[in-house]
């Protein structure tokens, strides 16, 4: 039963609260954190004899989770929210709780038609394309910030008598076209991606396409359009037969992602979690430092990277942190997992395709420096002449 006078234990945990500067945190506080998981509870000393009672000592990791708490905790924060904002400061949240988080934030999800999983994909898929036409649903492929980014350059290249990209990289786009995917077309191709778990090469390619409207060339959205053609040993191994790439075995591709809240090593979805941050402040610093270019009008290293990603995963890593203006800890958390789920998916076609040649992930431009020092192991592992001790890292 619930009191307002402090055991032993407690008002040690109160005591220490206060000396930080926490004077509100009360026994009935501790309380509601441990109703919801958020804090463990005493540890049992054994009984003092004699009728006089049992002692109790608070767990050694509830000193620092208190004072967490005391930082999140205020009133009217979801429960998911603060467990996830202490794990990613390194606090150790009860694993159960944590991964209760990450699997609510999954759930948070939802595509029209979930409430009848059921019904033939295919009558699902037609009055899926049906909400989305009535409900004027959309997704935002280039944002305004983006788009700005993007006309600006396009006016200093031009002026300086450029093209980009130029003809060496544009020759490698085998079938250069106007892309036809529309914000419309993108909400669908996202809806039936989430519930088949797959996507075609062709909408993959159109959307990459859709999604950097002003290049005249895309080399990266031909290579996964001519993947069949190209390279037909490797097609075989990870594409289905009407040429979609699956996400693993064909399912809901948010039953991925909740086995990875429920299974992946808490270590890996800590680092995950980091590297989603980093990924995240690179691509913001990224925007403020070209737009300093352009207000100068020239263009310097922070604009040719932003050339260089933007047909690549850093590319769409931008776009994606420029969509999220507040970035909820349930976004964070969705980021996380998906990071896990690519990493492990590399390592799977590792296996799947040995020889792979993994360092071009290395390659500047490509990837986010952030999560290229994630996957620096697989990169290492495969570089040319990696036995011999090259450091391909690249220069930070």
């Amino acid at each position: 039963m619930a009191t307002d006078t402090p055991s032993a234990a407690d008002q040690l945990l109160l005591d220490h609260a206060h000396r930080h500067g926490y004077d509100d945190v009360t026994v009935k506080i501790l309380e509601v954190w441990r109703s919801r998981r958020l804090l463990p509870g005493n540890i049992s000393g054994g009984g003092l004899g004699r009728g006089k009672g049992s002692t109790s000592r608070p767990a050694p990791e509830s000193f620092d989770l208190v004072l967490g708490l005391a930082r999140h905790g205020g009133r009217g924060k979801r429960p998911h929210d603060v467990a996830l904002l202490l794990f990613g400061e390194g606090l150790p949240v009860p694993e159960q709780t944590i991964r209760a988080a990450f699997t609510a934030a999954v759930d948070a999800l939802t595509v029209p038609g979930d409430d009848a999983p059921d019904t033939d994909p295919e009558e699902r898929l037609d009055a899926l394309a049906d909400h989305i036409a009535d409900s004027g649903l959309t997704v935002t492929l280039v944002p305004a910030r983006a788009r700005r980014i993007d006309e600006g350059i396009a006016l200093l290249v031009r002026a300086a008598g450029h093209t980009w990209p130029p003809p060496e990289l544009a020759a490698i786009d085998a079938n250069p076209r106007t892309p036809t995917a529309t914000p419309r077309d993108a909400a669908l191709a996202a809806a039936a991606a989430a519930i088949n778990g797959t996507m075609s090469l062709e909408d993959i390619g159109d959307l990459l396409r859709a999604m950097n409207p002003t290049a005249a060339a895309n080399p990266i959205a031909s290579l996964v359009e001519t993947t069949r053609k190209d390279v037909p040993e490797f097609a075989d191994k990870v594409l289905t037969d009407d040429n979609q790439l699956a996400l693993g075995p064909v399912r809901d591709a948010r039953d991925h992602l909740r086995d990875l809240a429920a299974t992946a090593p808490l270590q890996d979805l800590a680092r995950a979690w980091k590297t989603a941050e980093g990924v995240r402040q690179w691509a913001l610093d990224l925007c403020g430092r070209v737009e300093e270019e352009l207000a100068a009008g020239h263009l310097g290293e922070a604009s040719l990277e932003w050339m260089n990603g933007r047909y690549a995963m850093a590319g769409l890593a931008v776009l994606s942190t420029l969509k999220e203006r507040d970035w909820p800890p349930a976004q964070h958390a969705r980021d996380t997992l998906v990071l896990v789920y690519q990493v492990g998916e590399y390592r799977r076609l590792d296996r799947l395709v040995p020889g792979c040649q993994w360092h071009l992930l290395a390659t500047e431009g490509l990837m986010p420096p952030p999560t290229r020092e994630l996957l620096q192991d697989l990169i290492s592992r495969n570089a040319p002449g990696a036995g011999a001790g090259v450091d391909v890292r690249p220069a930070s």
